[in-house]
């Protein structure tokens, strides 16, 4: 019941907050983006080779680049480059998701697992929305929870990404970017944490994103593809290990 009442109460504060979210059409173009995004490639494995599953928000989904350039993909095609006959990666994320979100979204996706890898990448939309750190720790724990689920109960095949700091972009002109980057800090916190807690590997991109604040898309707020490819790069080591055992 406690559950449930704290799930009602998110979800209202979640919907006051998408009226001043500011992203405005992009946020209304996330209702229609499919919930589960297989995305093809022409030199894709058979459907049995191992699989990617990308769990997120707008920076897993790649929001305001091609299809190829989302850092999912491009991870994808590195691993191919080396030798893992890796399947087409399923994503599942949508610009403007909140932790609530992603689990509802979970939920109707209904993945079929075991991954041999899965990545969780979440919380810009809960601290843009101003949710407390304790609120964000809930709902990531429980994605956690699904990730490790998903990737048949082992955490080692489990990457969690840090948030990126959106506060450096020239969609943040304006804003308190010390505070931003504060909120952003205080969540990795929480998100580190319970990675390492549960034996997942944790991937550090926001020292990185912070220095990539000429390197946005045309909204001004999300990364280039460049900049994805950045992340892919530092991505790359943790997938390779949770793929050892392939």
């Amino acid at each position: 019941m406690i559950h449930l009442f704290h799930h009602t109460i998110m979800r209202a504060r979640r919907a006051a907050s998408r009226s001043v979210f500011g992203l405005g059409s992009v946020v209304l173009l996330a209702l229609f983006l499919p919930r589960a995004t297989p995305v093809p490639s022409p030199d894709a494995p058979s459907p049995d080779a191992p699989r990617l599953l990308a769990l997120g928000d707008s920076y897993t989904i790649g929001q305001g680049v091609p299809p190829e350039e989302r850092w999912p993909v491009q991870l994808a095609a590195r691993l191919r480059e080396r030798g893992v006959a890796l399947a087409d990666p399923e994503i599942i994320a949508t610009t403007g998701w909140t932790t609530i979100d992603l689990m509802d979204a979970i939920d109707t996706a209904s993945p079929e697992g075991p991954y041999e890898i899965v990545t969780l990448l979440i919380g810009v939309n809960d601290q843009y929305a101003g949710y407390r750190a304790r609120d964000f720790r809930r709902g990531f724990q429980n994605l956690l929870d699904r990730s490790v689920e998903f990737a048949g109960g082992d955490p080692s095949r489990v990457v969690v990404v840090s948030i990126p700091d959106w506060g450096v972009m020239p969609f943040a002109e304006g804003r308190d970017r010390t505070a931003i980057g504060r909120a952003i800090d205080e969540y990795n916190a929480v998100a580190q944490e319970h990675a390492e807690k549960v034996g997942a590997h944790w991937v550090d991109v926001t020292a990185l994103s912070r220095e990539q604040g000429d390197l946005a898309a045309s909204d001004g707020l999300h990364p280039s593809g460049e900049a994805y490819t950045a992340w892919t790069d530092r991505i790359l080591p943790a997938a390779r290990s949770a793929l050892s055992a392939l």
